[in-house]
């Protein structure tokens, strides 16, 4: 079997948590259907050393002009300020060639601001922090802006910087990740603290 990388963009003043439940759910084999078919590599413009807006440290693995979109299984864009002072230009032409070459990308909070500035957004359905909010970037897609935590178009992903779990939800879906049944007993679990599903798939793996 081959392991098919998702691209994780790290960069100074990232928001640590957007991306959190997806990339812990994505190397953590447990319920997974093909256990190890996925691993998160990180990337940065450069692979000098960043700093989230959390604090952490993380030292990007590749840089962004190591990544082919043909050997990459997703992108996925965190939210963070940079967005939207029109900084990570570099990750914005990085995602036109996953759009170009119908790769997934998956953007939360400021990231979907950035897409939309770009006009990646002008003819999917998606979502953000609110209608207004990517309303003041002038792009064209207005009419295809959803009310709802999060989004999934024809492999273009968006999240609100408030939905975490539902952006985790929507990547795992996109991978293929889960059964739906381990699907659903995930979502339970993290969004409602519903820890019967969860349970009752313990049982079966034990069994």
């Amino acid at each position: 079997m081959n392991t098919r990388n998702v691209h994780l963009f790290v960069f100074d003043s990232m928001a640590d948590w957007e991306a959190a439940f997806a990339i812990a759910g994505i190397n953590n084999p447990q319920f997974q259907r093909t256990p190890g078919r996925y691993r998160v590599v990180t990337v940065g413009a450069t692979t000098r050393p960043i700093t989230t807006m959390g604090g952490m440290r993380i030292l990007p693995e590749i840089s962004l002009s190591e990544i082919d979109p043909d050997q990459s299984a997703m992108l996925i864009l965190p939210g963070g300020d940079r967005w939207e002072s029109s900084g990570n230009l570099e990750a914005i032409q990085v995602a036109r060639a996953f759009f170009v070459e119908a790769v997934p990308v998956a953007a939360i909070c400021g990231a979907t601001l950035a897409l939309a500035r770009a006009g990646m957004l002008d003819d999917f359905h998606h979502t953000s922090n609110s209608r207004e909010y990517l309303a003041a970037s002038g792009y064209r897609g207005g009419s295809f802006y959803c009310d709802a935590p999060a989004v999934t178009d024809e492999g273009v992903i968006t999240a609100s910087g408030i939905a975490p779990v539902e952006f985790a939800r929507e990547i795992f879906r996109t991978l293929g990740l889960y059964s739906r049944e381990a699907l659903d007993a995930w979502y339970a679990l993290y969004r409602f603290g519903d820890t019967s599903r969860y349970s009752n798939l313990l049982e079966c793996v034990s069994q």
